[in-house]
C-alpha cells in the first residue's frame, strides 16, 4: 500500500532477471556490465541495461527482499521523491563505479573488466537513510548478549548480497558513497538530480494505478517492523502482552481490595500518574501535573508513519521527554 514504485520496481525487474534466466540465456549478453566495451567501445548504453537487471538469480532474490523492506522509505517521501532518490543514486554510483575500478587498478594492479550486473548501487545506498533514520527497536536477545532488532535481518540480507561476487564490493561501496553525497545538506545533490513534476505526474497517470494497492483493512495497526516476519512476531508480542495486562490488571484489583498499591510511578511517571488518577475517579491537583513537555512534530510523524495514531504518538514522546526509541518501545509494550 502507497509503494507502487517499490512494487514496480520488485515485480518488473525480478521478472526480466527470471526470463532471461531461464527462457532467453542468450539475451544476456546485452545486459553484461562490461565496463571494457563501455571505455574501449563506448558502449555506453551499457551503463543502463548493466546496472538494471540482474544476471544472477541469488542477487535478483537478495535484492529484492531488500526493495521490499525499503519501501517504507516510499511511504514516507512520497513516490515522487523517493524515485528522485533513486534516480540521483542510480547515476551517482556509476560515476563512482568507473572511479573505484580506477582506484582499485592504480593501487593494487588489479584490472576488473566487468561487475556485476543489477540494480545493485540504488539498493545498497538505501541502507544509508535506513540506518539514520529508521529507530532501532530491540525484538530479542541471543545468549543473553547478542541484541536482535527490527533491522537485523536487513542487514544480514545486505550482508549476504555484499557476499555473492567477487566486486559486488565496489558497487556496495559506490552505493553508499552515493547514498551518503545524496542525502548530505552541503551538497545540495537532490536539488540538482531530481525528477521533474511533470514526469511524476506522467508516471502517476499511466502506471500508479496499474501497481497501485489497496490499503489493507482486516489487520490489526501495530508498529512496522522492518520484514514480514518481524511484523508477525510483534503481533504475537502484542498477543502476549495483552494477556499479561490483563493478568495484572487482575493482581492490581486483588492488591487495591486488600489495601496496597502496585507502584508504576517508576515507569514513565507523568503518563502512569494520569492513569492511576482516572482510574480511582479523581482529579489529581494541578501542583501534582508536570508542565507539558514540547513535543517535535517530526518524532510525531515518524511515529505515525510507523502505524501509531497521533494521540498515542503525542502521549508517548510526551512521557518519554522526546526520546524516539523509548517512545517506540513503550508504544509497542503498551
Amino acid at each position: 500500500d502507497k509503494a507502487p514504485l517499490s512494487k514496480s520496481l520488485l515485480l518488473v525487474l525480478s521478472a526480466i532477471s527470471i526470463l532471461l534466466t531461464l527462457l532467453f540465456p542468450h539475451y544476456q549478453k546485452f545486459f553484461a556490465y562490461n565496463l571494457q566495451a563501455i571505455k574501449e567501445d563506448f558502449q555506453i548504453w551499457r551503463l543502463v541495461c548493466g546496472r538494471t537487471i540482474c544476471l544472477d538469480l541469488k542477487d535478483t532474490f537478495c535484492s529484492s527482499l531488500l526493495i521490499y523492506n525499503f519501501r517504507i522509505f516510499e511511504r514516507r517521501y512520497g513516490s515522487r521523491k523517493f524515485s528522485s532518490f533513486l534516480l540521483g543514486v542510480w547515476m551517482l554510483s556509476a560515476l563512482f563505479d568507473l572511479l573505484l575500478v580506477e582506484i582499485t587498478q592504480y593501487i593494487f594492479g588489479i584490472t576488473i573488466n566487468s561487475l556485476p550486473s543489477g540494480f545493485l548501487g540504488p539498493v545498497f545506498a538505501l541502507f544509508v537513510p535506513f540506518y539514520s533514520s529508521i529507530p532501532r527497536v530491540q525484538v530479542t536477545q541471543v545468549l543473553g548478549h547478542f541484541s536482535i532488532t527490527n533491522k537485523s535481518l536487513v542487514y544480514i540480507l545486505g550482508l549476504q548480497l555484499l557476499t555473492s561476487g567477487s566486486y559486488i564490493w565496489i558497487l556496495a561501496l559506490s552505493g553508499l558513497i552515493s547514498g551518503i553525497c545524496y542525502n548530505s545538506t552541503m551538497l545540495k545533490v537532490h536539488r540538482i538530480l531530481c525528477v521533474p513534476k511533470w514526469v511524476a505526474k506522467i508516471f502517476s497517470w499511466t502506471l500508479e494505478p496499474v501497481f497501485s494497492s489497496a490499503e489493507p483493512t482486516n489487520e490489526v495497526r501495530v508498529g512496522m517492523g522492518a520484514t514480514v516476519d518481524i511484523q508477525r512476531q510483534q503481533r504475537m508480542e502484542l498477543l502476549d502482552r495483552q494477556i499479561m495486562m490483563s493478568q495484572v490488571a487482575q493482581m492490581r484489583r486483588q492488591r487495591q481490595q486488600q489495601g496496597g498499591m502496585i507502584n508504576w510511578n517508576r515507569l514513565f511517571p507523568p503518563l502512569r500518574h494520569r492513569h492511576n488518577a482516572n482510574y480511582q475517579d479523581h482529579r489529581p491537583s494541578e501542583q501534582g501535573i508536570p508542565p507539558p513537555t514540547e513535543v517535535s512534530e517530526e518524532q510525531v510523524a515518524r511515529l505515525m508513519e510507523m502505524g501509531f495514531s497521533r494521540g498515542d504518538a503525542l502521549e508517548a514522546l510526551r512521557a518519554s521527554n522526546n526520546d524516539l526509541n523509548v517512545a517506540t518501545n513503550f508504544l509497542l509494550q503498551h
